[in-house]
């Protein structure tokens, strides 16, 4: 990564540095500066600089490597800003679509589970193809707000104008390590009985026990989550990429053996999209086990939300034993 830094040696002088920073690609730690050999004294000027100094323009290189792909599977509106990547998804299923942007059928991929899988072959494509320090997933119909925005049930053009840009996450990440949505509330019932309620029954059960045998050290936390009436969905987070790579070499083969145990002969198209709503659920025993420090960002839709709709298939799922049928 090219870049130009202006720091300060301990006497007070300002020296222009040139030079290129080249970093692990999981740890993200700087362990080498080419310099550039035009310059002679440029090596003895960052000798003279305070340590202090060079840590900072380290860190200022650093904090701005960060990836957040934007999975869809048809064309739609795009974040301008610099820091997302439109990826599309399922590309293996769908080669004659071309979307003119990245696809999750380059490099190491699965993309043909997309059916199944959902935006989680994003996640996949991303953990496997990308080496931004920072990494992260959200999709076309959802984005992370700017927390201070008051437009995010406006016309497209104000929800757009909310959607976070680079410099948001940059402030969030100085104090945290993974960002996610704000948590959303069931109030009347637990993530449990929400899912048992709205989705196929046993899936929840057969996760846990396959955590139970593959990863018991998460099993506590998985219980916790399942009592409570509020979780961090969507599968949408920024995070470190050593990170990421923690939690999703967890999560994947725990879907991946689920997708085994489940026998979905009989589901629609909109109900073998199970994996993908099972991850995330486990976002939270994840984190909840390993305690990480994260900050919550609020969501912005582009398209307006039928909160009556959406309410109204809540209640009639609880009381009347009616599931979802479609994404709404």
């Amino acid at each position: 990564m090219r870049t130009d830094a202006y720091v300060k040696n301990d006497s007070g002088r300002t020296f222009a540095v040139g030079f290129s920073v080249i970093y692990a690609p999981y740890a993200g730690d700087i362990v080498m500066l080419r310099i550039p050999p035009h310059v002679s004294n440029v090596f003895d000027t960052l000798l003279k600089c305070s340590s202090q100094a060079i840590r900072k323009v380290g860190a200022a290189v650093m904090a701005c490597d960060i990836t957040v792909a934007v999975a869809t599977h048809k064309a739609y509106r795009m974040p301008t800003d610099g820091v997302y990547m439109p990826l599309q998804v399922g590309k293996a299923l769908h080669p004659q679509v071309d979307l003119g942007m990245k696809c999750d059928n380059d490099g190491d991929n699965i993309s043909s589970l997309n059916a199944q899988y959902s935006e989680l072959t994003g996640l996949y494509w991303l953990w496997k193809n990308c080496s931004s320090r920072y990494q992260g997933l959200v999709h076309y119909r959802r984005h992370f707000a700017k927390s201070d925005s008051p437009k995010l049930y406006g016309n497209e053009d104000e929800r757009f104008a909310a959607v976070a840009q680079r410099n948001d996450y940059e402030t969030l990440l100085d104090d945290a390590e993974i960002i996610v949505p704000t948590k959303r509330k069931y109030y009347i019932e637990t993530v449990y009985s929400h899912y048992e309620h709205t989705m196929r029954e046993g899936q929840l059960d057969a996760t846990r026990k396959i955590i139970a045998e593959s990863t018991p050290e998460y099993l506590d936390a998985f219980d916790v989550q399942m009592d409570r009436n509020s979780a961090h969905l969507f599968n949408m987070f920024i995070m470190r990429k050593d990170l990421l790579d923690e939690y999703c070499s967890w999560m994947f083969p725990i879907v991946g053996e689920l997708t085994k145990r489940i026998d979905s002969s009989d589901y629609t198209p909109f109900e073998l999209r199970y994996p993908g709503r099972i991850s995330e659920i486990l976002l939270d025993v994840w984190l909840n086990t390993k305690r990480y420090p994260y900050a919550e960002m609020p969501i912005v839709s582009p398209e307006p939300v039928d909160w009556m709709k959406k309410g109204t298939g809540f209640l009639m799922a609880k009381f009347v034993g009616k599931k979802y049928v479609k994404s709404c």
